[in-house]
């Protein structure tokens, strides 16, 4: 996509953003503050800012006079940028000045790592566990009347170099009538075993040459959500993805609840029947996107947490909540899509990823063996942050992994106005340290109607980093601002005024859910503090942090550790992966070399239960402030603090 520079002034800041981008989220992602309060729906009139050269698109509004439009006013956050531009912010729209160059910090996100299909084929790893062999046989006549089937075996035997070889019931079946539809000319799907030492399996015949038509279904089974690719095994590609609401989530927000629920009467059968609903809608989904014949996908693989897994597999997860916290299996064996439910064709195995311990999934699993943690030499501190929280830290030659209970405050949950990441959340924040008055961006830029993780996060470290609020989460009473109030006994913020949101109110931040946030990121903080302490290290030893989640690519890296969230570690040693899970499970569609590590890597991965790790509770209480009860754990945040206070007098 192509690039223009927009440059501010009189900040001197230039940027380079995409074509198209509002002025607004330029100036948000270059630490640029312009007064904004409707989320970008052009209602409020208060990012007004003037073009003095380039073009932008659209940004006149009702709010603008003849004589601003002339000038060259336009609202920031429905001025598009289509070329090079150079943005005036007038003083009625900006910061103040005293505050100025210690306010301008650019967004820091982290850099995004994706599956390297090339790399994978350079390592000598894309060896895909299902493959297609395409063959012609000589039909059967009076001097040679050999079954079809060890005509088959026999031919894979004598030029492919084929031993060891199985057959299942469902291919008899088939073979009769697709051996003679083109004259025994046939291409054989053959499952390749984990071992060595193992047999292939022949899972599929079709007449013809199919073997350009390979295709691999990887899926991710989260709490909340389920996500699924469509692989190609030729190319690496993904041809179709989708993703919808765990279906699960009618009966239940969290694993826990949802364990209870299964426990009662049919629950079991209930809740594994929501979950195959929503996996077959999303296989439908991605199967039309993709065009593809389903008789041409060979496999699918399948990650999830434990609790999500053994109730896809139908597995009474009781046991995992109860100490001393054992899931019923570590290692699944293939397992047959019509076992299960899903719609695919017959002759299609699921494989499902293996888990560590009952909190510790095959998710994680997944993300460790995805991300290439598991293969380097780095020090690794891979982070997973959802509805709930993993941490694994360690390298290719050990691992140490735990679940932090955080609580659901990073998808919205426990915060007045949460809300999961969609149109009209509040995902970026920015305030004027002497008017206190907002600047806010949502999601889709519109009137906002609530907040996301990613947008919670930068709210509460701006707000603690220019003394709205303290270190406990507690706003500042003396401030001069009608946004600070108090109602029914309880103190807030308001992000934006009622007739400037969707929901008829007045969207706000109470000091309960910054109290709510703040012990969310003390247990993800102090689950890692944990793992390093129990393995003999702290975070100078860490050389890269991984990041997976929901939200990771959106979090202000600098805000995230302002309110202690992530250890404090040079911003570009962060990775973000995205869907890890998902990612894993598609690798392992693309080499076998996954499925044959797998075992050695989950026996690698010593996991600790925090609730018996005694130290947990001291790191946890220690961390439930801003960012940490002791600073000097984060001394560049210590350094900017004493900055910007300094400044404000």
């Amino acid at each position: 996509m192509a690039t223009n520079k927009v440059t501010f002034l009189p900040h001197e800041i230039t940027i380079e953003v995409e074509d198209g981008q509002s002025v607004i989220r330029a100036a948000m992602n270059a630490g640029v503050h312009i007064n904004a309060s409707c989320g970008g729906e052009g209602v409020c009139g208060k990012c007004r800012v003037i073009i003095e050269q380039g073009q932008v698109e659209g940004g006149i509004s009702e709010q603008l006079s003849q004589e601003d439009r002339e000038k060259g006013y336009r609202l920031a956050c429905q001025a598009l940028v289509k070329s090079d531009v150079v943005v005036r912010v007038p003083v009625e729209s900006a910061i103040d000045r005293s505050v100025l160059n210690l306010a301008k910090k650019p967004r820091r996100t982290a850099r995004i790592k994706q599956v390297d299909f090339e790399s994978i084929k350079e390592q000598g790893l894309f060896v895909p566990p299902v493959e297609k062999i395409h063959i012609r046989m000589e039909p059967p006549d009076a001097t040679n009347h050999q079954p079809d089937v060890t005509r088959m075996i026999q031919h894979l035997r004598q030029h492919h170099g084929e031993h060891g070889l199985e057959v299942s019931l469902a291919v008899i079946r088939k073979v009769p009538h697709v051996f003679r539809e083109k004259d025994f000319d046939v291409t054989v799907t053959m499952a390749r075993p984990v071992r060595p030492s193992g047999k292939t399996r022949i899972v599929n015949v079709q007449s013809g040459d199919t073997t350009d038509h390979n295709l691999a279904i990887a899926i991710d089974i989260g709490t909340t959500t389920i996500f699924g690719q469509m692989v190609d095994l030729i190319s690496g590609n993904v041809l179709a993805e989708y993703g919808d609401f765990n279906g699960q989530i009618s009966y239940g927000e969290d694993v826990i609840t949802r364990i209870v629920f299964a426990e009662k009467g049919d629950g079991l059968d209930i809740l594994h029947k929501a979950v195959i609903k929503t996996i077959n809608n999303v296989l439908g989904k991605i199967i039309r996107r993709s065009k593809v014949d389903k008789d041409n996908i060979s496999m699918i693989t399948i990650a999830g947490n434990t609790t999500m897994t053994q109730l896809l597999l139908k597995v009474d997860p009781r046991f995992i909540r109860r100490s001393p916290y054992v899931p019923t299996a570590g290692i699944y064996p293939p397992i047959r899509v019509s076992d299960l439910g899903l719609e695919l064709d017959e002759h299609v195995t699921a494989l499902v990823y293996p888990q560590v311990s009952s909190y510790v999934g095959g998710d994680i699993v997944a993300g460790v063996m995805g991300s290439g943690m598991y293969r380097t030499e780095k020090l690794t501190l891979f982070l997973d942050i959802g509805t709930n929280a993993e941490a694994v830290v360690g390298n290719r030659e050990w691992m140490a992994c735990a679940a932090c209970s955080a609580g659901p405050a990073f998808e919205g949950g426990g915060i007045k106005f949460g809300m999961r990441a969609a149109k009209g959340a509040i995902e970026d924040f920015s305030i004027d340290p002497v008017t206190l008055e907002p600047m806010i961006v949502t999601i889709g830029d519109v009137r906002p109607k609530g907040i996301c993780g990613s947008g919670l996060i930068t709210t509460v470290a701006t707000m603690f980093e220019f003394g709205v609020i303290d270190n406990q989460g507690k706003f500042n009473r003396n401030l001069k601002t009608e946004r600070i109030r108090e109602q029914d006994g309880i103190w807030e913020y308001v992000l934006a005024w009622k007739d400037q949101t969707q929901v008829d109110r007045d969207i706000v931040l109470t000091e309960i859910d910054i109290e709510n946030l703040i012990r969310a990121k003390g247990a993800i903080y102090s689950g890692c503090m944990t793992l390093l302490e129990e393995v003999g290290m702290n975070i100078d030893d860490l050389e890269q942090i991984i990041l997976a989640g929901g939200f990771g690519s959106y979090v202000d890296l600098e805000k995230a550790m302002v309110i202690g969230l992530l250890p404090e570690i040079d911003p570009d040693r962060v990775t973000y992966v995205g869907n890890a899970s998902l990612m894993g499970a598609r690798m392992a569609a693309l080499t076998n070399k996954i499925r044959q590590e797998v075992v050695a890597v989950t026996d690698m991965m010593t996991n600790f239960e925090l609730s018996e790790t005694p130290s947990y509770m001291d790191h946890y209480v220690a961390a439930l402030f801003l960012p940490h009860t002791d600073m000097n754990r984060f001394p560049r945040v210590k350094a900017r603090l004493e900055q910007l206070r300094g400044a404000m007098g």
